[in-house]
């Protein structure tokens, strides 16, 4: 059994070989022209030694804060690693949400940094003039000044983005995420400050030493780790909002209602510890807080499910135009089918093979998202272009590309490897007459070009059952 088993491996391999072969020679005379060598822009080069050169600033000025706030080393290192602790996790539940369209690593990291550094060097300052003009007290700073200061100091990152690279903030998920990195780095600076004056006594004379600081750390980095990227969140809302809608007005409104929403939630937050003492914090954390992110929560959850039906629509329209086969859909849309790609190319043909699937499937991710702007009447700047220029790299990648046998579709799909998504009449594809924009490159093959030959891609058969099946979300 064993010996038949891996001879029908063997089989599928090399019919999958000769599949991606007759495809790609398919596409040879047609396909538009290959991409060559990406080049870093100045701009791009720029944005690397900036973000460089703020970060190590950064790194000195946090380590500075921690020694001299904490006055010892030991207390430095405490703050330090209780202000590092919740950033993994915090962090990692926003790149997990950006799965389906991840953003350039150097505008990520870009975010924490301004989030570290920029941000509070813009806030700080100011509250520092406010102190000294208007002789306010603390909890005046914290309950008004410190949002009015910090939120729109945050903020202004998105807006950046916006003007420098607009393609890049697309949608509610790219709001989210970018929103959200941006308050876990400024929460990480700001907790090394308070850490460090818990333990040296700076927050409450009578309360220091690692005791004091660990339990700031309870209340801060175990109970509300979340907190400024909530606050910074609901700006971020409002500006994946506005770049979506269609409606002028909204474009205005939606991120000056999330930057005051933020400034409330911040305010609100700090004033419950100012004024309320800890019953009204801890009513505020329970009653405004809690039910807060869980709302948050579930419109990142619904945002990216979305995007999820937004790139199978977008996948089947473009293989009703000849651009990929339909039996490639699931493997270029479903997280646990991909990785089911990734791995049978590897075991096929090796990690030249999973590269280029991996390849593959990043092109055709980003291709069909841009072809989905295109059709719906906004695209970003260059979204055509954008659609041709990936379609030559899946073109440049097919020859390579080994894909498991095709998932029949069917009544069934196995359990778990799609969400639920559209229903059945949005996957009718498109008529390619009935397009709204510019038709693809020229020549390209139509879809009947793209059927295998008889009895290539068989469906390996499953022990005790049916070939697999795979049906499109409804």
């Amino acid at each position: 059994m064993r010996h038949s088993g891996g001879l029908r491996f063997l089989r599928v391999a090399v019919e999958a070989r000769d599949y991606a072969a007759d495809v790609s020679t398919s596409l040879a005379p047609a396909a538009p022209a290959l991409p060559g060598p990406r080049r870093r822009s100045r701009g791009r080069i720029l944005l690397l030694v900036a973000v460089s050169i703020v970060s190590l600033v950064g790194i000195i000025g946090v380590a500075f804060l921690a020694a001299r706030g904490s006055g010892a080393p030991e207390g430095a290192a405490l703050s330090l690693g209780f202000a590092l602790a919740p950033v993994p996790f915090v962090a990692g539940a926003f790149l997990w949400l950006d799965r389906y369209q991840p953003e350039p690593l150097r505008y990520l990291v870009a975010a924490v940094a301004w989030g570290a550094v920029m941000s509070v060097a813009i806030a700080l300052p100011l509250q520092l003039l406010a102190s000294s003009r208007l002789h306010l007290s603390d909890p005046v700073l914290a309950t008004f000044v410190a949002p009015l200061t910090e939120e729109p100091a945050k903020d202004l990152f998105l807006l950046l983005i916006l003007l420098r690279r607009r393609r890049e903030l697309d949608g509610i998920v790219d709001g989210l995420v970018y929103a959200g990195l941006v308050g876990v780095g400024f929460a990480f600076t700001e907790n090394v400050g308070y850490y460090a004056g818990a333990y040296g006594g700076g927050l409450a004379p009578e309360l220091s030493g690692a005791g004091a600081t660990t339990g700031l750390f309870i209340v801060r980095g175990l109970f509300s780790p979340f907190t400024h990227s909530l606050f910074a969140a609901a700006f971020g809302l409002g500006v994946g909002v506005a770049v979506q809608t269609s409606r002028p007005w909204l474009r205005v409104l939606a991120p000056v209602l999330g930057l005051l929403a933020g400034m409330t939630l911040h305010g609100l937050w700090n004033g419950s510890v100012s004024y309320l003492g800890g019953g009204g914090f801890l009513a505020v954390y329970v009653l405004m807080m809690v039910p807060t992110f869980v709302a948050f929560v579930v419109i990142a959850a619904l945002s990216r499910r979305n995007e999820g039906r937004v790139l199978v629509r977008a996948l089947t329209d473009a293989s009703g135009r000849g651009w990929l086969h339909p039996d490639e859909v699931p493997y270029l849309s479903s997280f646990p089918l991909r990785a089911a790609a990734r791995r049978f190319a590897r075991r096929a043909g090796g990690r030249d093979a999973a590269r280029a699937v991996r390849s593959y499937q990043g092109s055709a991710t980003r291709m069909a998202f841009q072809h989905d702007r295109v059709l719906r009447g906004r695209p970003t700047p260059g979204g055509i272009a954008r659609v041709h220029s990936e379609l030559g790299r899946m073109a440049q990648a097919r020859p390579s590309v080994l894909l498991p046998p095709p998932l029949r579709l069917g009544a069934r799909r196995p359990p778990g490897a799609w969400p639920p998504g559209p229903p059945p009449g949005a996957w009718a594809p498109r008529p390619p007459t009935a397009a709204p924009w510019s038709p693809p490159p020229p020549g390209l093959a139509p879809p009947s070009a793209f059927n295998p030959p008889p009895g290539t891609w068989p469906a390996e058969p499953q022990a005790g059952g049916p070939p697999p099946r795979w049906t499109p979300p409804r």
